[in-house]
């Protein structure tokens, strides 16, 4: 891993648009790398290495990032982590950034186990959009994937979120021999409800990875089995909000499937997004261990806000395209830190 110290300089924020022509328009916060569940994929036998409290970046710190990027053009910030309501007073940032920036199109991602009905406040303090993590349908197989037996929590959250007019994506982790045989469930679901099903295909992420070849689902494996069940319309992107996934209208339903595809076809050409870790690290690529260090700039005292940007500016003028790299690396390591840390 390495830790990049840029030398600021002084000049005006100008847009974030790197040396590929690809302008940035969103930003991914990781307000924390704590979480109450143990998912399979992230945790390890070993146990986890928690950022020290101390090198966590304050709310403050975290509103002053946001400033400074929707100077620069930002325009879609999401906020996660870990898990984000593991955070004491979560929705205070919420309100911060709302409250500063009240055209914000601010986004969450969320286990919903702890959201304990807070839909209503976040649909009233201007949230729009929420993204659950839920990898399965089954009680017993959701606590053998998490470690904790919670999906009623997340159930009763995604219906809460509905209800107050929250759009709500499932994010499900593509786990062949895992939950591939829940495919009709989660097909299901999303032609009864008004939500986007998006499958994910699994990445080696983190040292310790449980990733492997038996237990990778390709997304061309689940877009075949799903067309046996429902017939699939593709929509094409003027139908569809913007994102990495793949949508498919489902004919006769309220929802959509979606399939996000890291590892088999990578969407690098279009990359949008910049991503700010828990500790106040700006990493350009999620395929790329480099990080900029804007923790220690953020805290001194002597550093202005054109400083940061200008770091922010020329470290995206050098974002790499991650699939050069993905192809440099063995198979089964696509970066050494855990999604918890960098922000899923």
């Amino acid at each position: 891993m390495t830790h990049t110290t840029i030398s600021p300089q002084t000049k005006s924020p100008i847009a974030l648009t790197d040396s590929h022509g690809r302008t940035v328009n969103y930003l991914r916060v990781s307000v924390t790398d704590r979480c109450n569940l143990r998912c399979m994929y992230c945790w390890s036998a070993d146990g986890m290495k928690f950022i020290p409290h101390e090198n966590i970046i304050s709310y403050e710190e975290i509103a002053r990032l946001v400033d400074l990027s929707v100077d620069m053009g930002v325009s879609k910030v999401r906020l996660t982590g870990g898990e984000p309501f593991a955070r004491r007073n979560f929705l205070d940032l919420v309100k911060m950034l709302l409250s500063r920036h009240p055209d914000l199109d601010l986004r969450l991602t969320t286990n919903a186990t702890m959201m304990n009905g807070k839909a209503k406040e976040l649909a009233a303090l201007g949230v729009r959009h929420i993204n659950i993590s839920l990898d399965t349908f089954d009680r017993n197989k959701f606590q053998n994937i998490t470690g904790r037996d919670m999906l009623r929590n997340v159930t009763r959250s995604i219906d809460d979120c509905l209800a107050h007019g929250l759009k709500v994506k499932i994010n499900t982790v593509a786990l062949k021999g895992i939950n591939d045989d829940e495919l009709p469930v989660f097909v299901n679901f999303a032609k009864s409800n008004p939500v986007d099903v998006r499958f994910i295909e699994f990445m080696p992420m983190g040292s310790c990875s449980a990733w492997n070849e038996s237990n990778f689902w390709s997304a061309d494996d689940i877009l075949k089995e799903a067309s046996k069940l429902v017939v699939l319309t593709k929509l094409e992107k003027g139908e569809r909000r913007s994102g990495p996934a793949k949508l498919f209208g489902i004919e006769g339903g309220k929802g959509r499937l979606g399939l996000i595809t890291p590892m088999s076809n990578h969407f690098c050409s279009s990359c949008n997004r910049l991503r700010i870790t828990a500790n106040g690290m700006l990493r350009t690529c999620l395929f790329s261990d480099s990080e900029i260090d804007l923790r220690t700039m953020l805290r001194k005292p002597s550093i202005t806000d054109t400083d940061i940007a200008n770091v922010m500016r020329e470290a995206n003028v050098n974002k790499p395209l991650g699939v050069e790299l993905l192809n440099a690396k063995k198979q089964n390591e696509v970066a050494l830190k855990r999604m918890n840390a960098i922000g899923g």
